[in-house]
């Protein structure tokens, strides 16, 4: 059995050696920047016109919780919104994974805090208490914006939504991924062994889903679904999935939605790619009870104070 440094090893092998963007969703988009020298003119313009799909912007130009707008050209401290919404058919579905990231330039700082989906907290514009990632079925990307940014008390400038139901065909895209797995099980009829794990979309997929069997719940299931995007990216960044990286943009066009034009994307592979360095994820700490027999995670107030001053901090607000 492979072990984690046997991995990395091979990992490091098959990479370039060439910076990445963030290890976060909004990577899968900006590492094709990294390529676009390679293929001159023709993929820029395929990169412009697959990012132009992408490009869905807000209801609002800015978020009530900030005076001015936020502008990339003076590296002021963003923050970014990445949802994974489990879209099924014509349902419009629930957020299966929230997480939201301060990037501070200045700083070279980024902090991750990732929001368990049974979180109960107030559903901004329903005016009814229920699970956060509920709010995407309620009210689309502008109510969970708008909730999540109730919840910890700090503005959302950017989102970047991926379909998880689709999101094979990205996995699938860059030929598969590799993962090392720590826990033993199985899911929709496919076992996962320990160790090292080559996965197809499909497989990826179901791995990223699982949580009822881990003993960490939500927080295990976060963990893989991480890893997932962390793979993509390995794979994504290196030569061979450059030469296929029309495959790779139409999946991105079909599966991706942000209200950052390709310019912005720009700007941030430019200023903000050295916030990298200095990543710190964040767990928000609570407890599970039932509530008229529904499963609800309960974070304390004391708790989403002390991560709101620490990415408020990181935006250089007060």
């Amino acid at each position: 059995m492979e072990t984690e440094q046997d991995l990395q090893r091979k990992r490091r092998k098959r990479k370039p050696k060439k910076k990445k963007g963030f290890k976060i969703a909004l990577a899968i988009i900006l590492l094709l920047i990294l390529g676009i020298g390679i293929y001159g003119y023709s993929v820029y313009s395929s990169v412009a016109n697959t990012l132009n799909r992408t490009h869905e912007p807000l209801s609002r130009e800015k978020s009530e919780k900030r005076s001015e707008k936020v502008s990339l050209a003076k590296h002021d401290p963003i923050s970014i919104l990445l949802l994974g919404v489990d879209q099924r058919g014509a349902d419009r579905g629930r957020s299966d994974s929230l997480m939201l990231l301060t990037v501070n330039p200045d700083k070279q700082s980024v902090k991750m805090v990732s929001i368990p989906r049974d979180t109960r907290t107030e559903i901004v514009g329903k005016g009814t208490q229920d699970k956060i990632n509920h709010a995407y079925a309620f009210g689309g990307i502008d109510m969970s914006i708008n909730t999540v940014e109730s919840f910890l008390d700090v503005p959302i400038d950017y989102y970047v939504q991926v379909n998880m139901e689709s999101f094979k065909d990205i996995v699938d895209a860059v030929g598969g991924v590799t993962v090392n797995n720590t826990l033993d099980f199985t899911y929709e009829d496919h076992h996962f062994e320990k160790g090292a794990l080559e996965l197809n979309g499909e497989n990826a997929l179901k791995y990223s889903r699982m949580r009822y069997d881990d003993p960490r719940g939500d927080f295990g299931r976060q963990s893989r679904q991480q890893q997932i995007i962390q793979a993509v990216i390995d794979e994504g960044a290196s030569i061979k999935s450059l030469t296929n990286y029309g495959t790779i943009l139409d999946a991105i066009g079909n599966n991706v939605k942000t209200n950052l034009t390709f310019n912005d994307m720009k700007e941030i592979q430019s200023n903000y790619k050295e916030a990298r360095n200095n990543m710190e994820h964040i767990q928000i700490n609570g407890t599970g009870e039932k509530i008229n027999g529904i499963y609800y995670y309960k974070v304390p107030d004391a708790e989403r104070t002390k991560i709101s001053q620490t990415l408020k901090e990181n935006l250089n607000l007060k």
